[in-house]
């Protein structure tokens, strides 16, 4: 029905629960999708990801028939300093991530850039270089399981907020593991343009989310803001790009009864896009 790399994240039906949010992608036409695993913005993970949890949330989704192309999680603020206590807890999280991404048969799971501040903890450089190395680290740690880890390295909410950052960010995880999600909204909020993203990151994009955008609001259905998808999807095309798509539809210009039509239609017109 739709193109066979572009799916669908829970988050775009964080509104239901984790079942009814599987059934409602799977009823407008998707076969895959992100699962969003960030409590308080995504509950469809619970908060204490034990293995009982992980066990369930896997179950419900072996169930919906949904193949799943990555976890989108957190496990607090990268550019945080961690004392002993705090980082054996970081560390059992991302077990837990790690685990619930092997258990529903994701490729990848995806971490932040930083905390939900543009201003740094130390300096910027400094907190850079201390999301790239907890990046780096969570890498390696992904990759004892064979999993990847990617993050969403242009995030207008979060340290690393424009593409400039994010660019300083890449430059930093170069020749790791650690791969990037793009995100049209995020380009287009923080001041720049999908396209421009697109190629500046190039080849170190393994996943791109798309939801439209206005510069300071990313909040927009696609065709209701100023992200330019031919383009950018045009420039991917020009890269070689072969990873895959994910609506992120994390709108507010559409009620929850809306949102099902919405999601089938932004599908049909990225499909016929890429």
């Amino acid at each position: 029905m739709y193109h066979s790399r572009l799916g669908c994240s829970s988050i775009s039906f964080r509104h239901l629960d984790l079942r009814a949010a599987l059934a409602t992608m799977a009823a407008a036409g998707f076969e895959e999708i992100d699962l969003g695993a960030l409590p308080g913005v995504c509950d469809h993970v619970p908060y204490t990801l034990d293995r009982e949890a992980v066990s369930s949330v896997a179950a419900d989704v072996a169930a919906s028939g949904l193949r799943v192309r990555s976890v989108n999680g957190d496990v607090g603020d990268l550019n945080a300093p961690l004392d002993a206590e705090a980082r054996r807890k970081r560390a059992e999280h991302l077990d837990r991530l790690l685990d619930l991404t092997a258990a529903v048969g994701a490729e990848a799971l995806v971490l932040p850039c930083g905390a939900l501040d543009h201003k740094p903890v130390d300096s910027l450089d400094a907190d850079l270089g201390r999301v790239a190395a907890e990046l780096v680290g969570a890498s390696e740690v992904a990759a004892d399981r064979r999993l990847g880890l990617w993050t969403e390295s242009l995030h207008v909410l979060r340290l690393s907020w424009n593409l400039e950052r994010a660019l300083a960010l890449a430059a930093r995880l170069d020749g790791s593991p650690v791969q990037h999600v793009l995100d049209a909204s995020h380009a287009v909020a923080s001041g720049g343009n999908f396209e421009e993203a697109a190629r500046a990151l190039g080849p170190r994009i393994a996943h791109v989310h798309l939801r439209d955008a206005v510069p300071g609001d990313i909040h927009r259905s696609i065709g209701a803001g100023a992200v330019d998808f031919a383009g950018g999807l045009s420039a991917l095309r020009e890269l070689d790009y072969t990873g895959h798509f994910t609506l992120e539809l994390e709108t507010r210009d559409v009620t929850h009864d809306e949102r099902p039509a919405a999601a089938a239609k932004a599908a049909a017109f990225i499909t016929s896009l890429i």
